[in-house]
This record gives C-alpha cells, structure tokens and sequence, in this order.
C-alpha cells in the first residue's frame, strides 16, 4: 500500500456568497435597525446566553417575517445548507425532497465592545451565521468582530514539541477566525465551540444566525 495522509475526525464547514447581496442587505439593514429600535417588541425574552452590553438579540422567528428581504435570504440560506447536507450524507436528489427542516433564526446588532461568549448550539445538527454588514474594524485592532471557532481536538496541544508544534492546516492546533465579508454566509456543526470577538467599530456589525435540526418524510408523502 503507498504511503498516505487522511484528514480523520475533520470538521465540515460551508460558505457561499449571497447573489445581488448589496441591495438585499441594504433592505436588510434597515428593516433590522428599525426593529430593534422598537425594543422587546423583537428582542429575545429569554436568551440562552448573557446578554453583552453593546448587543442586541431578536426572538427566534426572522425567517418567519414575510419582507422580501428576509424571505430571499432564506432562500439563500436553506438552498446552501440543503447542498451541504446533500453531498456531505450522499443523499441523492428524491431523498433531500424529503428532508424537512426545523430552525430557529435570529439576529444580532452588535455595537462597541460588544462581544459574544464561547458556547455551543445543542439539540441542532447544523448552524450558520450571514453577514449583512461587518462594520468597520479598526486598524489596530484587526480581529474586531471576527468569528472565532475553536479546536474541538482538546488534547492536540497537551504536548508539543518539534515533531507537531507547527502542523498545518487541517492539522493545525489552536482556533480558527472568520473575518466576515457583507454577503457571506457561514455554515458549521452545531457542537462546534465558538465566539464573536469584541467589536471596536464605531458602527454596528449585523449578523442572522440559525440553528437547525431536521427529519426525513416518509416516501410517498
């Protein structure tokens, strides 16, 4: 047998950009900013995590809202994970007919110095966050706002020496950073660790996110 390296117990992750994505996220933006100027009407009544000052979490219903914005990002979104899903399960085209999906969709409005803290998503398979727009982001301070997944191969580092201190990637220890583009959806196992970074802009930088979990119709349904 010829000698061979395999990327074992690896970690899927998915991007696509949003077609037309500079109208759609102005529409965004704005809808967005209107409603959490309305306060509890959209804000989430019982988060999950503690809430940072400086950020701003709707309920969990966005992709419910009938605005064309909202509805093609939705679009967007699912046609994207249902391609992930499709070719990393082999499911063939009559059996991602049938899957049905179940989600929780959200978004935030980050200000200075907000931050979110390191978690997970339980009780969902797969997670995404979209950017409608990542802020501005301070020369000197250039992982403001970034997105920032941890090595969920907590013993990898526990001894480093010559033979691994320098693994590359997808080998590589320590974390892994997103620094979002407008357009730019993200899609990730749910029980991946991860956090947003402090923001330093002087703007706000909007994010959807989504938790989903699913089920397969039977045949001839």
């Amino acid at each position: 047998m010829p000698f061979e390296i395999n990327p074992v117990f690896a970690v899927p992750f998915a991007q696509d950009w949003m077609p037309d994505a500079d109208k759609v996220n102005a529409e965004l933006k704005r809808l967005l900013l209107n409603r959490e100027r309305e306060g509890s009407r959209y804000a989430n009544p019982y988060p999950s995590l503690k809430q940072q000052p400086g950020v701003f979490e709707s309920d969990f219903n966005l992709f419910s809202w009938p605005e064309n914005c909202v509805q093609e990002l939705r679009q967007f979104c699912w046609a994207t994970l249902g391609r992930t899903i499709q070719q990393l399960n082999g499911y063939a085209s009559e059996e991602i007919k049938r899957l049905q999906i179940f989600s929780h969709t959200w978004y935030h409005v980050t200000r200075h110095g907000g931050f979110t803290i390191l978690h997970t998503h339980p009780m969902a398979s797969w997670s995404g966050v979209y950017c409608v727009d990542p802020g501005t982001t301070p020369e000197d301070r250039p992982e403001s706002g970034v997105l920032r997944f941890h090595n969920p191969h907590h013993y990898s580092n526990y001894f480093l020496d010559a033979g691994n201190l320098k693994l590359r990637a997808p080998y590589h220890h320590g974390t892994w950073s997103v620094v979002f583009k407008p357009g730019q959806l993200v899609l990730f196992p749910s029980w991946l660790q991860h956090e947003v970074m402090p923001f330093y802009g002087n703007d706000e930088r909007i994010t959807i996110a989504f938790n989903c979990w699913f089920s397969m119709k039977e045949s001839g349904q």
